[in-house]
């Protein structure tokens, strides 16, 4: 390679020159967009912390969800928010939960037929302490996450979410063991090729804030350290992807995105699952803000967000971008 006769910049020269080399690629169906389900009719709530995205009543989600479908997105990835909450979060397997409600109207709509339904699995919406599993108190400051009863909760979810209409289950909750024993809880119900995507490596991130107020999810004491992975760990994510994969994950989804590159270009290149990346809430607000104040130029940037996340090996992507992406794809 020695100048002049190799110029690289001759591959740069037109804009037909440039897609004809290009090396990645995003498309509208490698896109999943989040929906947060409540209850009510005609409710269309902001969120404050995530300009663009709201709270949905399920037949303002349906609208939603047709618009994803009309823009070749490659599906949605539900999360609920239920009337009511209890501690032991009942209402994640409830047969009239709100996720399973919606899942129900969605398959009722042949327009949304194209559209994958994924349903999150996890407590932390549905508890009054806002953590992902099942709280046992031994004093007045001390508590842990128990692991193995809220595993049984998880599968008792999974399968009530299976049964309404999701075509993939996602849990999210970083409880060991779990994979395995919602295959086990779908096999036993007949549910053989309901398909599973782990969120195997989901890390205690400071970029879930903007979520938390989305999902009502937030910890009402304590953080959820103790079970999400610490951020410095590489070789623990691959350990946690093994486990997974052994206990019969179907699917990989790495989360957060971009502050965790490195981690989704090493699992690309360890594991042949297909593997996905969401792009996080604090993400997308932190672009949102530096939009707003003219520091950053939208389209560009968020579609260089994207396609950092496809470029270290993320075969799709959940992001709350998802609509104006695609429009911008089309």
């Amino acid at each position: 390679m020695n100048f002049p006769q190799t110029r690289l910049r001759r591959l740069r020269k037109t804009e037909a020159i440039r897609s004809l080399v290009r090396e990645t690629h995003l498309r509208p169906e490698a896109l999943i967009y989040p929906l947060f389900i409540c209850p009510g009719e005609g409710v269309r709530k902001p969120i404050r912390s995530m300009p663009g995205v709201f709270n949905l009543s399920v037949d303002e989600a349906l609208k939603e969800a047709e618009l994803c479908a009309s823009l070749g997105l490659g599906g949605v990835l539900l999360f609920g928010l239920p009337a009511e909450k209890d501690e032991t979060g009942s209402g994640a397997w409830l047969e009239q939960g709100i996720v399973q409600t919606a899942l129900r109207a969605i398959r009722q709509q042949r327009s949304l037929g194209s559209l994958v339904t994924i349903a999150d699995v996890c407590l932390c919406e549905y508890t009054t302490h806002g953590h992902c599993g099942v709280v046992a108190r031994d004093g007045n400051d001390h508590y842990t996450i128990e692991n193995d009863s809220t595993v049984a909760l998880l599968a008792k979810a999974s399968v009530s979410l299976a049964e309404a209409g999701a075509d993939v289950i996602a849990p999210s909750d970083m409880m060991d063991g779990r994979v395995a024993a919602i295959r086990e809880a779908l096999d036993e119900r007949g549910r053989i090729d309901t398909p599973i995507m782990s969120y195997a490596s989901k890390f205690a991130s400071a970029f879930y804030g903007p979520f938390r107020e989305a999902a009502d999810s937030a910890p009402q004491f304590g953080d959820r350290r103790s079970y999400q992975m610490d951020g410095a760990n590489l070789r623990e994510a691959m350990r946690e992807i093994d486990q997974d994969i052994v206990e019969g994950a179907d699917m990989l989804l790495m989360k957060p995105a971009m502050p965790y590159l490195d981690v989704i270009r090493a699992a690309r290149e360890r594991y042949d699952l297909p593997m996905g990346a969401y792009q996080v809430s604090g993400e997308y607000s932190m672009m949102h803000a530096a939009f707003e104040r003219g520091w950053l130029e939208p389209e560009r940037t968020m579609m260089e967000s994207l396609l950092s996340i496809r470029r270290a090996g993320a075969d799709f992507i959940v992001t709350y971008f998802g609509l104006e992406a695609a429009r911008v794809l089309a």
